[in-house]
C-alpha cells in the first residue's frame, strides 16, 4: 500500500492527474488473498491464467515480468471484450476454492490410508503371514493371534512396530470419518436441490461425494464445446510433431497430455473403467482386438461420460441409457 501511495504521488506531481491504479497478477501457489485485500483498499485487481499470457512465435523472446506485464495489460485492460487477451480468474473459481479442499483433502487421507495398509500388510509378508486386513474392526485380536510362516508368535519389537502403523491408521480412520461429518454438513448447508450439482445426484450410481468431485473440480467452469471439457481434464490427444516426423508416423499421436487439477480426471477415467468391464460392446471391441487397445478405448470412454455429464449439467440433454433415481 506504502508502494501505491508513491505511485500515486508520484503521477499526480508529474501530470496533475490522479490515476486509478490497475494490479493484474498472474494465479499461483498464494491463492486469491491478495487479491482480496486489494479489493478491500478500493484497487481493481484482476487474476489471470498464466498459460493464457500470448507469446510471440516469431523469434525467440526475453522472458521477464515486466515484459509479461506490459503484454498483459495491453491485452487484458481495458476490460471490452475485443480486447481480451488473457484468461481471467471468475468470482465462482475463488468462492469455490474452499469447498474443494474438501475433496481433496479426502484424497489425501486416502492415499495415507492406502499407505499405511500397504505397510501393514508388507512386514507381515516378511514374516509369512498373509491375508490379514489391517482396516477390520477386530484388527488388533487378529494380530494377537497371528503366528508366523514357520508357527512361532510374532517377534515383541516387529509387533510393536505393527501396533504403531495400527494407531497411525486408527488416527487416519479418524479422520476420514470427521471429513464425512464436515461434507454432509457442507452438503446439507448448501442444500440438496440447490444449483446445477445436484442434477448429477439424479443419476443412479452417482453419490454426493462423486458429484461434488465433479462439480468442485471441473463441471462448475464455464467450456465453450465438448473439446475444452475433454483438454481441461486431460482426456484429449496432444498432436504429434509438425514437418516430416509426422508423415513416417502416419499421423499417430503420442497419448493424451497432463491435465490440473488430475482430481478430475480420475473419475472420468474411474467411470470408463467400470463401464469397460461391464458393458458388452467395449468387451467384446477389446477382445477382437487381442487386447490391444485397451487402455485408449477406456480414455475414449471416459472423454464421452465427462461430456454427457457436462451436457446434462448445462443443457439438461439427458444421457442415452442413464438410469435416474426415483424421486
Amino acid at each position: 500500500m506504502a508502494r501505491f501511495a508513491e505511485l500515486r504521488r508520484k503521477a499526480l506531481a508529474r501530470t496533475g492527474v490522479s490515476f486509478p491504479i490497475v494490479v493484474i497478477q498472474e494465479a499461483g501457489l498464494d491463492g486469491f488473498w491478495i487479491d482480496r485485500v486489494l479489493q478491500q483498499e478500493g484497487i481493481e485487481s484482476h487474476v489471470v491464467d498464466p498459460a493464457s499470457i500470448a507469446t510471440s512465435r516469431r523469434r525467440r523472446r526475453a522472458k521477464t515480468d515486466r515484459i509479461d506485464a506490459r503484454r498483459c495489460f495491453a491485452r487484458c485492460w481495458p476490460t471490452s471484450a475485443a480486447n481480451r487477451g488473457c484468461a481471467r480468474w471468475s468470482s465462482a473459481d475463488r468462492r469455490g476454492r474452499g469447498r474443494r479442499r474438501l475433496s481433496r483433502e479426502r484424497e489425501v487421507l486416502i492415499a495415507e490410508r492406502i499407505s499405511h495398509v500397504n505397510r501393514v500388510k508388507g512386514l507381515l509378508f516378511s514374516q509369512g503371514v498373509s491375508g490379514y486386513e489391517p482396516l477390520r474392526r477386530d484388527r488388533r485380536r487378529r494380530l494377537d493371534a497371528l503366528r508366523t510362516g514357520d508357527g512361532r508368535a510374532l517377534p515383541t519389537h516387529f509387533k510393536a512396530q505393527i501396533g504403531r502403523e495400527l494407531d497411525r491408521l486408527e488416527l487416519l480412520l479418524d479422520q476420514i470419518k470427521a471429513w464425512s461429518r464436515a461434507e454432509g454438513a457442507a452438503r446439507r448447508a448448501t442444500g440438496r436441490g440447490a444449483g446445477l450439482a445436484a442434477m448429477l445426484l439424479n443419476i443412479k450410481g452417482i453419490g454426493p461425494e462423486f458429484a461434488a468431485v465433479l462439480w468442485l473440480e471441473g463441471l462448475f467452469r464455464h467450456f465453450d464445446n465438448r473439446r475444452q471439457v475433454a483438454s481441461y481434464a486431460g482426456l484429449a490427444p496432444t498432436p504429434g510433431k509438425a514437418g516430416r516426423s509426422i508423415a513416417s508416423r502416419a499421423f499417430r499421436k503420442p497419448g493424451i497430455h497432463a491435465c490440473e487439477p488430475r482430481s478430475f480426471r480420475s473419475p472420468g477415467y474411474g467411470c470408463g473403467i467400470s463401464r469397460n468391464r461391464a458393458g458388452p460392446v467395449f468387451k467384446e471391441r477389446v477382445t477382437r482386438n487381442g487386447g490391444r487397445f485397451k487402455k485408449s478405448t477406456i480414455v475414449a470412454l471416459a472423454r464421452k461420460l465427462l461430456v454427457a455429464l457436462w451436457k446434462y449439467v448445462t443443457a439438461g440433454v439427458v444421457i442415452e441409457g442413464a438410469v435416474m433415481k426415483s424421486a
